[in-house]
């Protein structure tokens, strides 16, 4: 298998981690470099169907792309760790918390970076209305995670899975633009803190 890939981007990061939660080291590594264009020609794109990273080319020449499609597959070739939900109930509450976490944090601070950012100017023309309003929705959904957080260690339950990757990596992204968690919510803080001192966070920077 290859994973095409880029460093700083975070959705392909978002694979990365879960890989390296799983200790999954037999997928040889594609970096890709967007700012040069290599996402959009002409053999990548026969192979992805969309200028888009991440994107996973199985054995036989399928190509998966989409992170969480990726790492739903991943998870059913590496069942250990568990990070997608045991039980039906524990599947549900784990989807419930990986859509809230993309709805609510991750897209919006992928959006406001991406439409704030100077740099990323290259990849698409910026917008700073839209990213403005995004960094405000996404500042207004980490005080939902962070209520959550006061009831649990982790998103969807009392060990880590999918959710609390994609919430993460959505906030970590934030770095970028210097947009810090704010102070008073102390649950995210704790979490955080956890999150980056995992093994999985220094192998997906």
């Amino acid at each position: 298998m290859k994973l095409y890939d880029t460093a700083m981007a975070p959705n392909p990061r978002r694979v990365r981690w879960f890989m390296a939660e799983k200790g999954i080291e037999d997928v040889e590594i594609v970096q890709l470099n967007l700012i040069q264009g290599q996402h959009k020609q002409a053999d990548y794109l026969a192979k992805a169907g969309l200028p888009n990273v991440p994107a996973l080319e199985l054995d036989d020449g399928t190509t998966i792309t989409e992170s969480l499609a990726i790492c739903r597959y991943l998870e059913s070739r590496y069942p250990e760790p568990n990070l997608f939900g045991r039980t039906p109930e524990e599947a549900a509450v784990v989807e419930m918390w990986t859509r809230r976490a993309e709805m609510l944090v991750a897209n919006p601070f992928m959006l406001g970076v991406r439409h704030t950012h100077p740099a990323l100017a290259a990849l698409e023309a910026p917008n700073p209305p839209v990213g403005e309003y995004n960094k405000e929705v996404g500042l207004k959904g980490l005080k939902v995670l962070d209520r959550r957080l006061g009831e649990s260690q982790w998103l969807a339950g009392e060990r880590l899975t999918i959710a609390d990757i994609i919430a993460f990596i959505g906030i970590d992204f934030t770095r970028m633009i210097k947009l810090p968690i704010p102070e008073e919510l102390a649950n995210l803080h704790r979490w955080a803190n956890a999150m980056r001192s995992r093994p999985a966070a220094k192998a997906a920077m």
